[in-house]
């Protein structure tokens, strides 16, 4: 079950658009060659589209690697997945309290393995995504998350 959108991180759109634009003017150059130079801007043209090929075949791949990549969470203990009290230091459990009593709750090791994923640096949707939680709770513990980064900074 997918709880996010499936939208373009921000450098995916950017080199995604970039090779769009760059087809966009490979076909108005095309359009204004000369009859002569046609055949040498066509054989440029189709490199230029082949690497634009190879571009967005490498930013498909890296997100289908990324989604098959092992998190990184601690081994299962006798009662689930164990954290240490310092790994779980500056969790919202005021705040995630709501979320675990409503129906449908995801359970606190769920929680508490998205709280570890946001420390790390991962962004809500992707979490949401790969723990099967609700999307606002992965967005308060990335926002909890950022906080205390911020906090510990200062």
């Amino acid at each position: 079950m997918t709880t996010s959108r499936t939208h373009p991180r921000p450098a995916e759109a950017a080199v995604l658009l970039t090779v769009l634009g760059l087809l966009v003017l490979e076909e108005i150059a095309l359009g204004m060659a000369e009859e002569e130079d046609r055949p040498v801007i066509g054989g440029i043209l189709i490199g230029a589209s082949g690497t634009g090929l190879l571009v967005v075949g490498a930013v498909l791949l890296s997100r289908w690697i990324d989604l098959r990549r092992p998190l990184p969470l601690p081994p299962p203990g006798p009662n689930g997945r164990e954290y240490s009290a310092r790994a779980l230091e500056g969790f919202p459990m005021e705040a995630v309290r709501p979320i675990l009593l409503a129906e449908n709750a995801p359970q606190l090791g769920h929680l508490y393995s998205a709280w570890m994923l946001a420390r790390a640096g991962r962004p809500a949707p992707w979490i949401a995504r790969r723990l099967a939680i609700p999307p606002d709770a992965a967005q308060l513990l990335v926002d909890a998350a950022r906080t205390a980064r911020l906090d510990q900074r200062r």
